[in-house]
């Protein structure tokens, strides 16, 4: 791919998106399909990574949005956005194993922001990443994020957010300046 941008059409999540949407996700984070791609979660989480209720919510929350990318037709990526007061979270980011490390990722991350800041106005974009993914943290950095410390416990015993593989899983908040 010599454009990550070629051809892509950005646009809201509706219901129907719903099967695809999971399906997506659940590719780019869990099981053996999720390790074409670098973003797997595999070797720390089994289990599901969302399910219908969880995009549904999100798809149908008034201070949400779920960025849905197409290329040539084909849901080949998405991610959260959620209006926060002066700031937006950034979450349910995934992208097709297959096109993993072709700059797709880079390209839908810079229209969230731009989306988060034009139409919400806010000046910060904040999102959460276990704290074990340092290579995944090391992406974000590269694309202005910085690390706060900021620790939230990780979900232990409510299976609809994966099944832990180790103990030490927590969240840490990165947060970039919009303006």
């Amino acid at each position: 791919m010599d454009n990550a941008a070629t051809a892509l059409t950005f646009r809201a999540a509706t219901d129907a998106d719903v099967d695809v949407l999971v399906a997506l996700i659940e590719s780019a984070y869990r099981g053996d399909a999720s390790r074409a791609g670098w973003t797997t979660e595999a070797d720390i989480l089994d289990g599901q990574r969302t399910d219908p209720e969880g995009v549904l919510q999100v798809i149908k929350s008034p201070d949400s949005r779920l960025l849905t990318v197409e290329r040539d037709g084909r849901t080949v990526a998405c991610c959260q956005l959620e209006h926060r007061g002066a700031h937006a979270y950034f979450g349910m980011f995934a992208v097709s194993p297959a096109l993993q490390g072709a700059g797709l990722g880079k390209v839908v991350i810079a229209e969230a922001e731009r989306q988060a800041r034009e139409d919400w106005g806010a000046t910060e974009m904040h999102m959460t990443v276990i704290s074990v993914r340092g290579d995944l943290i090391a992406w974000y950095e590269r694309r202005g994020y910085r690390r706060t410390g900021e620790m939230s416990p990780f979900p232990y015993g409510e299976e609809r957010f994966g099944v832990p593989l180790r103990d030490d899983l927590q969240f840490e908040l990165l947060v970039k300046p919009l303006v």
